[in-house]
């Protein structure tokens, strides 16, 4: 899930009244408590286009953020009309030269050059121009520049490079014009462009490509756009005229999408398909396999009849893994066990696997090969070792393993300024600068020091950042580190409120936002449990609760109740039953209804079986985020006998009817 700071301005004034009153714990002294009130105060105005009325004081040009203040003013002055430019500009070249590399320099670098562009000034435009400070626009007028100064030398390649991208670049007009006055514009290069966006899905745009080449040329290229944007259609005429050419890359790919997108469609006419355009076995092998794959996705009996025709050659691990979980759904345990024997290596001996083959031998009566297998998985940590525990009957201990505290050398990483003006940005709420400032800092560490990062993060209360960078070291198992419970009064008020268990709370916070209390997501959904205002809405009016507004969601106490609530509701609706209520609330509770089995299943089966790679991590991980939360309150090995519950359709009418929209 990706995360920005403020869903928008109507939010943000409130959000920042809360944030003082949820403001992360942190160990360190506070040193610039009050000279952060009057850079927030002056940064403000400065966004907003204000005049400074007086002088800065001498407190305000040493904090730490000072660069950021005049960098804000700096931008804002090339907005205003009125602006004197050319002495902004030279004070803008002089604070380039005095940040050059910091995270506060590419911002302003940015703006600069978009007022030296507007303004055809191309030679400063050029001596200023930094790659890793620009976007797609700016790399166009990048090229602009050394058309208009007459600099070509290698301009034909970077043009021809800039050329070659699925979408529209109106930007680059200038530049593409110059290269066919050229005659550099060749038909090889159109015709890389009309395929590229042929694959991302761009017909209007191919189109409009493709009318840039011979008849002759264009011809295939239209043919693909047509069976791209109607495959039923287009598939029908090429079986009605067995005559007509077409690429077998172009074919397959229209096959695929009248497979995704009308699996029935696309069984009634596999066959027709095969003796129309004689295809032997291993010609018609790829056709079976996208169809297999899209079945298999539907968990429909049919795929497996499909992998059957599919050649040795066309599995990688990502079909076998499909042909498994297939296989899985049908109780169809030597074809399990094959699919997971001819995994490569790495595949094969990654926990879920090796969970999978246990399970296999298990049913096969192989059970010392099962405890042998099961026994291997335990000391994974993750679903898997959880739920081989279950299987042998035993409770689960998590394997914490300690990231070393070294103070001093945290003390001394803290101290440095990228580090400084990281926290000093995180409590003044500017968490995309306090991210880059971040990763400029950590990008300067030793790897002795760079574990010591961790623990500052954490210290601060910065948990995602803490996890992030765990992450990148490959830190996973300091559980009191990476599992903070920051919330226990919101969580405690909510399981009580609605009888979930905490240890569940707190798994689904984690797992959506990692305790970031202004976390929304790029769909819109708010806060700690990240929900939609909508359904927020919905879920207060179930639980006789007010009606919040969006910014009441950056509320822990709001949202963790609501979201509680709504996981409440959706255990309710699924029959208590954990797996599909975490799915409901990840994926939707429409799309958990259409997941349920017919016949009741085994809950590992099911759970292997949800078609988004998204949803079946996200209920994996959320369950043992809950073990671990369980593991860390009460200090005892945990059952997970429950998990070993079948799964099956609740005959709650609301399960199919009146769900809740997602998040």
């Amino acid at each position: 899930m990706q995360l920005t700071s403020i869903a928008s301005r109507r939010c943000a004034g409130a959000f920042l009244a809360l944030l003082w009153s949820i403001a992360p714990a942190h160990s360190a002294e506070d040193l610039y408590k009050d000279t952060r009130s009057v850079f927030l105060r002056a940064y403000s105005r400065a966004s907003d286009g204000a005049s400074s009325e007086q002088a800065d004081s001498e407190q305000l040009q040493k904090y730490p953020l000072y660069s950021y203040l005049q960098a804000a003013r700096l931008k804002r002055s090339f907005l205003n009309a009125g602006t004197a430019l050319e002495s902004v500009d030279e004070r803008a070249s002089t604070f380039l030269a005095q940040h050059d590399g910091e995270p506060v320099a590419r911002d302003l670098r940015r703006a600069w050059l978009v007022s030296l562009a507007q303004r055809k000034q191309w030679t400063r435009f050029l001596q200023n121009y930094r790659e890793d400070a620009v976007n797609d626009a700016l790399r166009c007028q990048n090229l602009i520049a050394r058309i208009e100064l007459g600099r070509t030398e290698g301009l034909t390649a970077d043009v021809a490079k800039r050329w070659l991208t699925a979408q529209s670049l109106p930007d680059c007009a200038r530049p593409f014009d110059w290269l066919r006055e050229q005659k550099a514009l060749s038909p090889e290069l159109i015709e890389q462009r009309a395929k590229l966006a042929l694959d991302k899905g761009n017909f209007s745009f191919a189109r409009q490509i493709i009318a840039e080449l011979p008849a002759q040329q264009a011809a295939p290229l239209q043919q693909w756009a047509s069976l791209l944007q109607d495959p039923q259609r287009g598939l029908d005429a090429l079986i009605a005229s067995p005559e007509t050419k077409v690429e077998p890359a172009t074919l397959l790919t229209g096959w695929m999408r009248l497979a995704r997108r009308d699996r029935q469609a696309a069984m009634d006419r596999y066959e027709s398909l095969i003796r129309s355009r004689k295809l032997d076995q291993k010609g018609a092998s790829p056709y079976a396999l996208a169809l297999a794959l899209t079945l298999s996705w539907d968990r429909d009996p049919a795929a497996l009849r499909y992998f059957a025709k599919v050649q040795a050659a066309d599995f990688d691990d990502t079909a076998l893994e499909w042909q498994a979980r297939a296989a899985l759904w049908a109780g169809n345990w030597s074809l399990v066990s094959n699919s997971i024997a001819t995994m490569s290596d790495a595949n094969r001996q990654s926990a879920r696997w090796r969970y999978w083959a246990g399970r296999a031998a298990e049913q096969t009566n192989d059970l010392p090969l099962a405890r042998q297998l099961y026994t291997s998985v335990i000391t994974n940590d993750n679903y898997y070792s959880a739920m081989a525990a279950a299987r042998l009957d035993q409770a689960i201990t998590p394997h914490p393993e300690k990231l070393v505290l070294d103070r001093k050398q945290l003390s001394e990483v803290a101290q440095l300024p990228a580090f400084v003006r990281a926290r000093e940005l995180l409590l003044s709420s500017l968490r995309r600068e306090a991210t880059l400032e971040w990763q400029f800092g950590y990008e300067s560490l030793s790897e002795q020091a760079r574990p010591q990062a961790i623990h500052l993060a954490a210290d601060w209360g910065w948990y995602d950042q803490a996890v992030a960078t765990a992450t990148q070291q490959r830190v996973f198992n300091d559980y009191v580190l990476l599992y903070p419970q920051p919330f226990d009064k919101e969580v405690s008020a909510a399981a009580k409120l609605t009888q979930v268990e905490p240890d569940l709370i707190y798994g689904v916070l984690r797992q959506e936002s990692l305790y970031r209390a202004d976390a929304v997501s790029s769909a819109g959904a708010y806060g700690l449990l990240q929900l939609l205002p909508e359904t927020a809405r919905r879920t207060a009016q179930r639980w006789n609760r007010p009606r919040p507004a969006a910014a009441d969601l950056f509320n822990p106490s709001i949202n963790v109740s609501l979201g509680a609530g709504q996981l409440r509701i959706l255990l309710d609706r699924f029959g208590g039953q954990p797996a599909v209520a975490l799915a409901g609330y990840n994926a939707g509770p429409a799309a958990a209804a259409r997941w349920l089995p017919a016949q009741s299943i085994d809950s590992d089966i099911w759970i292997e079986n949800i078609p988004f790679n998204e949803t079946r991590g996200y209920v994996q991980r959320v369950l043992w985020h809950s073990v671990v939360f369980a593991w860390l309150r009460s200090g005892e090995a945990q059952r997970t006998d429950s998990w070993l519950a079948r799964i099956s359709s609740p005959t709650d009418s609301a399960v199919l009817g009146d769900v809740l929209p997602a998040r």
